[in-house]
């Protein structure tokens, strides 16, 4: 690992030396090979590259939805890599929100019924979950559309309201898989913008893969995979969140989750 990525500080993600592989059938298909990386708190990252070049699947081992073959992965200063699957589930639901191109919202309820999901496997009671909903609906800007569903609700308001859901716990990390690959330029580029003022406003960091160049544009820094391997962007940047803390004032109210 280079002495840039030793000496980044205190760092939201921490890769070094991951190694992920799957088999088909009696072959084993490398996806990625040894990847170094480091994503700082408060940083917002694109990863761009070929289908097949492992974006998607690193995305995964951020979140702990898979796990690396070899390596170290420290993601909010702990290992993924040991713990157990139900350790793992309890860090995901308090850690991590999930925002996908699908949106992957329940037809047969309401935005204010999906939003509220992450939060039934907490111990808030239906006032506190009822309160925290409101505030994430009104960070998107939807608090007028919380008793519609989904199929009422245009593609870019589904997308709104599938970051409220992964907001609605407070946690600091967001991971977005093409968010914005089924919508049109303008939606897309209103959902990017609001990704955006969540981390410059809330302090998220935030992972995004995204084939869209002019998508990566609204993140700090692009890193570049090819074949398993980070061909450019390794390197941390300044978030936004620090370079624009003198001039910006915090005025979306904070989410904070207990019990």
């Amino acid at each position: 690992m280079s002495d840039t990525l030793r000496s980044v500080g205190e760092a939201m993600i921490s890769l070094r030396g991951v190694t992920k592989a799957y088999r088909r059938g009696r072959d084993t298909v490398p996806v990625l090979k040894g990847v170094d990386l480091v994503v700082q708190r408060g940083e917002f990252v694109a990863l761009m590259g070929p289908s097949g070049s492992g974006k998607t699947t690193l995305l995964n081992l951020m979140g702990g939805l898979d796990g690396p073959g070899a390596g170290e992965l420290v993601v909010s200063g702990l290992h993924l890599e040991r713990l157990s699957p139900a350790e793992l589930s309890r860090w995901r639901a308090a850690h991590v929100g999930f925002v996908f191109q699908a949106y992957n919202l329940l037809e047969s309820a309401t935005a204010w019924r999906n939003v509220e999901l992450p939060l039934l496997l907490t111990r808030l009671s239906a006032r506190e979950r009822a309160r925290h909903v409101e505030t994430a609906l009104g960070l998107v800007g939807l608090q007028e559309r919380a008793r519609h569903r989904p199929l009422e609700l245009s593609g870019g308001q589904q997308q709104r309201v599938a970051i409220a859901r992964a907001l609605v716990a407070d946690a600091p990390l967001l991971l977005c898989d093409e968010p914005t690959g089924d919508l049109d330029r303008e939606t897309g580029d209103q959902v990017l913008s609001l990704l955006q003022q969540l981390q410059r406003e809330q302090g998220k960091t935030i992972v995004m893969v995204t084939h869209d160049p002019l998508a990566a544009a609204f993140a700090d820094r692009t890193v570049r995979l090819d074949k398993g391997v980070i061909v450019s962007g390794a390197e941390p940047t300044a978030p936004a969140t620090l370079r624009m803390a003198a001039s910006r004032p915090v005025s979306a109210p904070r989410l904070a989750v207990g019990g």
